[in-house]
């Protein structure tokens, strides 16, 4: 079986794993800021807060925001359940933006209708968290601008999309004639608050499991560490009275164990040397499928201009003309064949769970669309071309 994703291990990671375990920290240790530095590095955002997966960044990132009972969250509902979770954690209800047709990302006309309908009903949301699906960066220039109208803040979803980037392009005082354009980093936070990676297997980089929130807001930053770690503090500035000695600590709020240990750190600071290099594979393996899927009756990945994908997934879509028991065929086909296709996502408002709090089928019909006819193709640095061949071959071999 050849699957939609795998990790990439080498013995740079296993030898920083071995030397982790073979000093006095195996968590709490240095590793965790070494990997945390790198990043920061990487992205340009001034803090960052390492935790034991993505979805306990999201959880932090809402924390540190205050958001709890009677806030409203939005995010899209083609992402995984995660992204909508962290709000439902803190007590806060959740809604959802539709999704752009072509990038799949949540639309900035559907944002914008549903900004100004909340406005006039007066249930303007807390905070907006965009995903930056299959990791394509989404229009946070414009959402930023919106933010600043409505007034809420804004978590990125950024799961696939460490290493992706895109151009902002501003008016020049100087010479109106020429345009000023800033390539901006996900995980810079240029137009957000806070930003989330994971470092699942599947995704960019691994840790094994593990996430981590980017900020440049340092008291965004001191609240997110407070409640990966239980709420507690050896700091004598938050104390509420001075220190008994050197043992003291105090618990100041309602934390977590959300630590990240420092021998997943360990294998994530070496991966960190080689993000450029696995998404420089990841375009040319995309290009290849581009060029080879030109007379077979699928949609490729559409990508918005001025951006720079990390391409976490491949998706395509079905013509319009193929219906949903077809997808499935041409899915179930695809595996027996060893093809290791996947399908990202279900909407989450359709998840039984998601409709007991009154959501329900017909809510978002581009998701519920985009769903019916998606298929994720293998995408991996490790992927040979062999393999990629096979996949080639075996769809034109479905629609023959």
């Amino acid at each position: 079986m050849i699957p939609y994703a795998k990790q990439d291990i080498i013995k740079e990671d296993i030898d920083a794993v071995i030397e982790v375990l073979n000093s006095a920290w195996l968590t709490q240790g240095p590793v965790v800021k070494k990997f945390e530095d790198s990043i920061i590095s990487f992205t340009g955002a001034k803090y960052a807060t390492a935790v034991n997966s993505a979805t306990s960044a999201l959880h932090v990132a809402c924390l540190a925001m205050n958001v709890g009972p009677g806030d409203l969250v939005w995010t899209s509902p083609n992402t995984f359940v995660a992204s909508a979770n962290c709000a439902l954690y803190c007590g806060a209800n959740i809604d959802f933006v539709d999704i752009d047709p072509q990038t799949y990302n949540m639309s900035i006309e559907s944002l914008k209708k549903k900004l100004k309908n909340a406005e006039k009903n007066s249930k303007l949301p807390k905070v907006v968290i965009p995903v930056h699906f299959a990791g394509q960066p989404c229009d946070m220039p414009e959402i930023y601008n919106l933010s600043k109208k409505y007034n809420f803040k804004i978590i990125e979803d950024a799961s696939h999309a460490i290493g992706a980037s895109y151009n902002f392009i501003e008016d020049n005082l100087e010479n109106p004639n020429n345009k000023l354009i800033q390539k901006i980093k996900i995980g810079s936070c240029k137009h957000s608050d806070i930003t989330v990676f994971s470092f699942h297997p599947v995704k960019i980089i691994t840790t094994g499991e593990g996430g981590m929130a980017m900020t440049n807001d340092q008291n965004l930053d001191a609240r997110m560490k407070l409640f990966r770690s239980h709420g507690v503090t050896r700091d004598e500035n938050f104390m509420t009275h001075p220190s008994d000695g050197a043992w003291y600590y105090q618990q100041i709020d309602l934390g977590y164990n959300y630590r990240m240990s420092d021998i997943q750190a360990a294998i994530g600071f070496q991966q960190t040397k080689r993000i450029n290099n696995y998404i420089s594979r990841r375009h040319s393996i995309a290009e290849y499928y581009d060029k080879s899927f030109q007379d077979v009756p699928i949609n490729i990945p559409w990508q918005l201009p001025n951006t720079y994908s990390s391409y976490h997934l491949y998706v395509v879509t079905l013509d319009e003309s193929i219906n949903f028991e077809q997808r499935s065929r041409i899915f179930n086909l695809l595996r027996a064949k060893g093809i290791g296709v996947n399908l990202h996502y279900i909407p989450v408002h359709t998840h039984p769970y998601f409709e007991s709090l009154g959501f329900k089928k017909g809510d978002f019909p581009v998701s519920e669309n985009y769903y019916n006819r998606a298929i994720s193709l293998p995408m991996y640095p490790t992927l040979l071309d062999v393999e990629q061949d096979l996949v080639i071959k075996s769809i034109k071999e479905c629609f023959a």
